[in-house]
């Protein structure tokens, strides 16, 4: 089965310059991407989707493939990822490239691991998933959600208001990290997720969004964190 990685880094990020490509702890957060997909030896082919040609010649430094740039279709503010990977699987198909598992790796995720990566598809293969992404739990039940109503706080939902939060079942959100697919069933659902679908979860330690100032020094602080829990469990 051939499998091909896919990382969208597109370079027009509104929020924080140069998002893709800014240092985190050290080197551009990209890296972190490419160097799990390359090391967890899953991928026949590890590529960038970008328009951008810095992110191009970094993305190449650390060992991914930019074989094609992304379109200006694809790389407008309202294009989605789905828009991303059918593109470059259409791409890969006109040079004659076919494959049978896509993954989607997000740019800005550097808590992903070459271990998080052959578990995932470990499960996906032995469970009988179409695909599989990463979740994580709500830190506090979301049934115990309140809202403002002319002034008054109120529940959203009023039948859990005598529930105790330990006796309500645990929902959880997409982590945001990575997606994994069979291809004829991404193009079928134009989508990572299907009736056939599993889930890893991950902890809030190793989740983070990164779309402001305050989201980066979190995640930093996260990834530093994980990295001495780490070297204490090696070391002891």
């Amino acid at each position: 089965m051939k499998h091909v990685a896919i990382i969208p880094a597109r370079g027009g990020s509104k929020r924080l310059f140069k998002k893709n490509i800014r240092f985190f702890e050290g080197k551009p957060v990209i890296a972190y991407s490419i160097e799990a997909a390359l090391q967890s030896n899953l991928f026949d082919e590890v590529m960038v989707s970008t328009e951008d040609a810095d992110i191009a010649e970094i993305s190449i430094r650390y060992g991914a493939k930019v074989p094609f740039m992304r379109s200006a279709k694809a790389a407008d503010d309202f294009a989605s990822t789905t828009d991303v990977i059918l593109e470059v699987l259409d791409m890969y198909q006109a040079l004659g490239l076919f494959f049978d598992m896509v993954t989607c790796i997000y740019s800005t995720a550097p808590f992903v691991t070459p271990q998080k990566l052959r578990t995932s598809f470990g499960i996906m293969k032995n469970k009988g998933f179409d695909s599989i992404f990463t979740v994580v739990a709500f830190s506090y039940p979301v049934q115990r959600g309140l809202e403002i109503h002319d002034g008054k706080m109120r529940m959203i939902y009023p039948k859990y208001k005598n529930i105790r939060s330990q006796d309500l079942s645990t929902i959880y959100h997409d982590a945001g990290q990575f997606y994994i697919s069979k291809v004829d069933s991404f193009r079928k659902s134009h989508s990572f997720w299907g009736d056939n679908t599993g889930g890893i979860i991950l902890s809030e330690l190793e989740v983070q969004d990164l779309d402001t100032e305050t989201d980066w020094i979190l995640a930093e602080m996260k990834y530093r964190l994980m990295r001495e829990n780490e070297a204490t469990k090696n070391y002891i």
